[in-house]
């Protein structure tokens, strides 16, 4: 499914060895030639937002021209949505979900239930059980009502899993509802606001930490036999350029196991987070142009109705989590100008 006089092995070849040469990974850029992701990707390929993000022409042009998938960054979550009053606020989801409906790009929801978010309206809730079980329905009923028939799935319960891998994370949700039960029900509450949006279970750390995957497909075993409408897996992908080749691909590998879609949610290849030997930067880039194509290829070799979306974490580095956390870090596909880089060709080459 590539355009016309795309030729992924050269796309590899170049990407590499741009990522090889003496300049600074920052200033790379790939063939003049390369087409647009979402041209090439034999799936949905995607990217997150925020609403203001929107008042920048050339940033909404980029997003328009890359990808067929939107993910709101923070905006369709509990700490932008519930207010402390209790009431909830839309105005910047409803942006998105405008945008992504005028330029033709399908809209995901990004997250109903998530540990590390309590607003203070829910935890005033102590008169009974009841009382916070209605209000945890009504809130999902209401956030995923508003967009259904608009949004293509949802991440419903969100780094559920502990961070060794050791259980499940305890929450203000899990001590109310129950540890199993809160995850059953945030996902028959989504099914019942949206029949047919894809409800996913979605996690991070899953490349990294082994027993933390195998937890993590034990929970969607439970949740599947609890009656729970689990409709697909989600890995973030948080992963650093000097990843241990192999490592995505056995990931990906054991979440199709089950048989469920999967979406690669949130990936982004961080350079300065890199803990091994490799310190050179040019080197560095290298590893992050291999992560890239890596992930492309096996995602890209999964079952067509396996491959739910490919969604990176931001395309310019400049707008990064990561760049906001260390500024010397350049983990996307596009540099701040928005121009492609080693990366970007490295992950068309892998796909297949």
């Amino acid at each position: 499914m590539t355009g016309p006089g795309v030729n992924r092995r050269a796309l590899i070849g170049s990407a590499l060895a741009l990522a090889a040469c003496e300049r600074r990974a920052d200033a790379q850029t790939s063939p003049a030639n390369l087409p647009t992701l979402r041209s090439v990707a034999p799936f949905p390929v995607g990217t997150c937002l925020q609403a203001v993000q929107l008042d920048d022409p050339a940033f909404a042009a980029l997003v328009a021209a890359q990808v067929s998938q939107l993910t709101p960054e923070w905006e369709m979550k509990m700490e932008y949505i519930v207010q402390d009053d209790g009431s909830l606020r839309f105005e910047g989801p409803d942006k998105i979900a405008a945008f992504a409906r005028s330029a033709g790009i399908r809209l995901f929801g990004h997250t109903l239930v998530w540990y590390a978010q309590s607003p203070p309206a829910f935890e005033r809730l102590d008169v009974s059980r009841i009382a916070f079980d209605a209000a945890y329905r009504n809130y999902i009923l209401a956030v995923a009502g508003r967009y259904r028939g608009q949004v293509s799935g949802w991440d419903v319960v969100n780094e559920a899993v502990a961070e060794d891998g050791e259980g499940w994370r305890d929450s203000l949700w899990s001590r109310k509802l129950g540890a199993l039960n809160h995850m059953v029900l945030a996902f028959q509450h989504a099914r019942e606001a949206d029949p047919d949006a894809v409800l996913f279970l979605n996690d991070y750390n899953l490349e990294n930490i082994p027993k933390k995957r195998a937890t993590f497909l034990k929970l969607a075993e439970a949740l599947l036999k609890a009656g729970a409408p689990l409709g697909g897996l989600g890995t973030q992908t948080h992963v650093a350029a000097d990843l241990a080749p192999g490592e995505l691909s056995r990931t990906i590998s054991d979440l199709a196991s089950l048989g469920l879609p999967v979406h690669l949610s949130e990936m982004d290849v961080s350079i300065t987070r890199s803990e091994g030997l490799i310190k050179d930067r040019t080197r560095l880039a290298a590893g992050q142009a291999r992560v890239y194509a890596e992930a492309a290829e096996a995602f890209s070799s999964l079952p067509p109705s396996q491959r739910f979306a490919f969604t990176h974490w931001g395309l310019r580095d400049g707008d990064s989590w990561l760049k906001r956390e260390n500024a010397a870090d350049t983990p996307l596909l596009f540099d701040d100008q928005g121009r492609p880089k080693a990366a970007a060709a490295a992950w068309i080459g892998g796909l297949r």
